[in-house]
């Protein structure tokens, strides 16, 4: 069944008031009260209605609490003590990156987080130790109840999505675009059960997890946060990796101290977005959306998920965050949930007409819990006017907070004391990458492992042979974990940020050795001794949300390196195991063709041994692991191949949905076409400049003192008055850079957008500008680094003593964030020109490539002198 999508206002309607009781007596701020008069009225109407919903259509569940007298009392009682001012707290979780214990002691606020980059005290990494010290300070601050505040303990999320992997020494899981090929919902809930006790070891209590979107494009670059592109995949993983989370409701277990919050997100449709663009909007009728986007809800819900984490995308327009229809009259109602709904980054500011500082329209749809991460205390300051003028019902209000408390209530939170008392947390150093958790993320990896190709039989290896270990990502911990690893976009790290860790060369190098072979490790597969086989690994480096978003599914389109690596080594006559990591399938015709056996690892973590236990025999010759994985997607035939659902006319994968080998299968992949479906010259996106020449739709331009323009695109180059040269020099390749050169005040070169850029969403994170240079000289005029906007808007950085602080002649990737040029003025929604580089005379640099990224060699700070 089709239905139109028809557009109207939905009606809000009132949720049943817990206490209507005015709670306040406290004299509102000057500031507030000012807000308040402009907020008497009801919240203003969205511009762009949602489309109608018919909670009727969609799947029912079931919350599996019965009523509970005693818990309700205690929600009541807290509810008659608590002032407005604290109610409004509740609703706000902030980032420990823009808020201390001290804010939370003096705002009671209901939960903190640390996003993908925050660390205990700005740290670029963080200890078990160091996560209970924080917690503990903001649960002290939390629970302080002097001056009569009530005391009520805080919550601590955080984004431990394929473990707990924002800690040191943590075992980090498959990520789940692998595990969806494994097809065991118990290893699911051994996994959740397992990561639920490192996250509480490490004091906190809550984590974003799981992500139960159904990617449908693979372009999106958060597909491998989902496990599978089949919504009954995606159903049968809910409960078991909530029940893993949290515990099984009505046990014993259930969120004890070994057990976390879960969060089903992202609600909803976040994977079926228009051309697979992150926070986009998913255009599909209501009947797809509900069989297809929720079907991992109506399980959830069952198995009792606390919070649910509404979505940043959109549903025909209208954002998730202030989506009545779909948040309380579908979630809420029909589907019975009876936690919390809690937003996603500063998602609420997405909603039409609101802000990341002011957004009551969200709060009214539904939202529990804004997630403000940095501007928390602007909304705050908002919200509690918009409360106490009459915008935002009390009865609305205690709602969303009585959810928040009986969630706390649930987690035993006012009992338990500071998080580092915990049983665990006493003995993090013992359950941290503990052996047993380990073992179980290897046994993940076996069972995930996809085998596409086996001519001749190449696999198993004899591991008494002398085998070759080559690839980008053999011997890389970070490359084979991907994003969300230790940061946000899981760069920067080399293995030794990774104790107790093994990378796929670890795992082959132990067990060829304890055989009795010889392996050899060669990143770029060149040997001392002819090998008997090759095994290259190979794949996509690390990324997460926005970073991710590709405009195909060609791997590494115009760049050969790993394929002319395995035609190399075949052509000598050695048999070639390609080992492929990825977040997704990608179009890699041409390299199935150069290997003779070809597995699809997707991003296993931290057990890289798990990889070798299935290519390798036994030393006694045995299969002691066979290939196990399913595809739980379907394999693209063409880097432009369309998606398509299984039993869809047209539907013609590559490999379909449920592929894959096993060693009893004596299958010969013939030859695959390898006409890419792609034309032209295929540039990622967020690419300014590139091999020292600006990319298709961007143009290089010089600019003299005078302001006059000379185009650099052809070098040698220079402005007309002689203020600025440039030059090609080699970097890498022949003349895959260029040299620029200062001899005048007020010159600039500056790269200018054929159309308006929208760098709002990478703005929002912690993307930075990044540029790959090298620094000859600079003036002691100084530097600056700009953006435009349009006639009359833009704005700069002062560089000043950091770029001089650079080492001279070294190739460097430098970056700025992207908030430093909105600080400075720019509108990031229309962004003209994304670089603009200006200086005084005698500053001489050398850029090899501009681009929008997160793995640097240097951060600068915009705020620096």
């Amino acid at each position: 069944m089709r239905l139109a999508a028809c557009r109207a206002h939905i009606r809000p309607e009132p949720p049943v008031p817990l206490s209507t009781r005015p709670s306040s007596r406290r004299p509102v701020p000057a500031l507030l009260s000012v807000l308040a008069l402009s907020l008497v009225a009801a919240v203003a109407p969205a511009a762009d209605p949602p489309a109608s919903v018919h909670p009727s259509l969609w799947p029912r569940a079931h919350w599996p609490f019965p009523p509970d007298p005693a818990l309700e009392a205690r929600v009541q009682a807290l509810l008659k003590r608590m002032t407005v001012e604290e109610k409004v707290g509740q609703v706000i979780q902030a980032d420990i990156g823009s808020v201390t214990p001290e804010d939370v002691r003096k705002y009671r606020l209901g939960a903190v987080l640390a996003g993908g980059n925050s660390k205990p005290g700005g740290a670029r990494t963080a200890t078990a130790a160091q996560w209970q010290a924080l917690a503990d300070a903001f649960y002290h601050a939390s629970m302080d109840a002097s001056g009569g505040h009530v005391a009520i303990p805080v919550l601590f999320g955080i984004d431990a999505v394929h473990g707990n992997n924002g800690t040191v020494g943590a075992t980090l899981f498959p990520q789940n675009s692998a595990l969806g090929n494994a097809r065991d919902p118990e290893l699911l809930r051994e996994i959740g059960a397992a990561t639920a006790a490192e996250v509480r070891a490490s004091g906190l209590n809550w984590t974003f997890a799981p992500t139960l979107a159904v990617p449908q494009d693979d372009r999106w670059g958060r597909s491998y946060e989902g496990y599978s592109e089949d919504p009954k995949v995606v159903a049968s993983y809910a409960a078991a990796m909530v029940e893993g989370l949290q515990g099984r409701a009505g046990t014993p277990q259930f969120l004890d101290g070994s057990h976390a919050i879960a969060s089903a997100k992202h609600y909803l449709g976040d994977g079926g977005t228009r051309d697979g663009v992150d926070q986009g909007d998913n255009p599909d009728d209501e009947a797809t959306l509900a069989r297809i986007h929720a079907a991992g809800y109506p399980p959830a819900v069952d198995a009792g998920v606390q919070t649910v984490m509404a979505s940043f995308s959109s549903w025909r327009g209208a954002k998730m965050s202030g989506n009545k229809g779909l948040l309380t009259d579908v979630l809420k109602r029909r589907m019975d949930f009876g936690g919390f709904v809690v937003g996603d980054w500063n998602s609420h500011g997405q909603v039409a007409g609101c802000r990341n500082e002011d957004c009551p329209q969200a709060i009214n749809a539904g939202l529990d819990m804004f997630m403000a991460p940095d501007s928390w205390k602007g909304l705050y300051e908002h919200t509690l006017a918009e409360v106490k003028a009459g915008a935002i019902p009390m009865a609305r209000l205690d709602d969303a907070v009585g959810r928040i408390l009986r969630v706390k209530l649930r987690l035993h939170l006012f009992e338990q004391g500071a998080p580092s008392s915990l049983p665990l947390a006493r003995r993090a150093a013992q359950v941290l990458g503990s052996p047993a958790h380990r073992e179980l993320a290897r046994r993940a990896v076996r069972e995930s492992l996809v085998l596409l190709k086996n001519n001749g039989g190449v696999l198993p290896l004899d591991p008494r042979k002398r085998i070759l270990v080559a690839g980008e990502g053999a011997d890389s911990i970070s490359m084979q974990s991907g994003g969300w690893t230790l940061n946000w976009q899981g760069t920067g790290f080399t293995n030794a940020d990774f104790p107790g860790a093994r990378s796929i060369w670890d795992g082959i190098r132990a067990q060829v050795q304890a055989a009795g072979g010889t392996a050899e490790l060669s990143v770029d597969g060149r040997y001392a001794r002819k090998p008997d086989a090759a095994v290259v690994v190979f794949g996509e480096d690390p990324y997460a949300e926005f970073q991710g978003d590709i405009p195909n599914v060609g791997y590494r389109p115009g760049d050969t390196r790993d394929l002319d690596l395995l035609r190399r080594l075949r052509a000598q006559g050695i048999p070639v195991v390609a080992v492929f990591l990825s977040g997704r399938p990608l179009w890699v015709n041409p390299e199935i063709n150069a290997a003779d056996a070809f597995v699809a690892a997707w991003l296993p973590g931290s057990e890289g041994e798990g990889v070798a236990d299935v290519l390798l025999r036994t030393r006694e010759g045995r299969v002691a692991h066979d290939f196990r994985g399913r595809l739980a997607w379907s394999w693209p035939k063409s880097a432009v191949q369309t998606p398509l659902d299984p039993g869809q006319p047209g539907y013609d994968p590559q490999f379909p949905f449920g592929y894959g080998l096993t060693y009893a299968d004596r299958h010969e992949l013939p030859p695959l076409p390898e006409v890419s479906g792609l034309s032209g010259a295929q540039v990622p996106a967020g690419v300014y400049f590139e091999r020292g020449r600006a990319v298709r739709g961007y143009a290089l331009g010089l600019y003299g003192a005078d302001g006059a323009r000379a185009g650099g695109d052809v070098s040698p180059a220079a402005t007309a008055d002689g203020a600025l040269r440039e030059s090609a020099l080699d970097y890498r390749a022949q003349e895959d850079a260029r040299r620029f050169a200062w001899s005048k005040d007020r010159a600039r070169l500056a790269l200018a957008a054929r159309r308006p850029l929208d760098l709002d969403r990478e703005t929002n994170g912690d993307v930075l500008l990044v540029s790959t240079l090298r620094v000859d000289a600079v003036s002691p005029q100084g530097a600056w680094l700009g953006m435009g906007c349009g006639a009359g808007c833009g704005g700069r950085v002062a560089l000043g003593g950091q770029l001089a602080a650079l080492p001279k002649g070294q190739w460097l990737r430098v970056g700025v964030p992207l908030k430093c040029f909105r600080a400075a003025g720019v509108d990031m929604r229309r962004v003209d020109v994304p670089f603009e580089w200006v200086a005084g005379p005698g500053t001489a640099i050398a850029l090899s490539r501009v681009a929008l990224g997160t793995n640097v060699d240097r951060t600068l700070d915009c705020a620096a002198p």
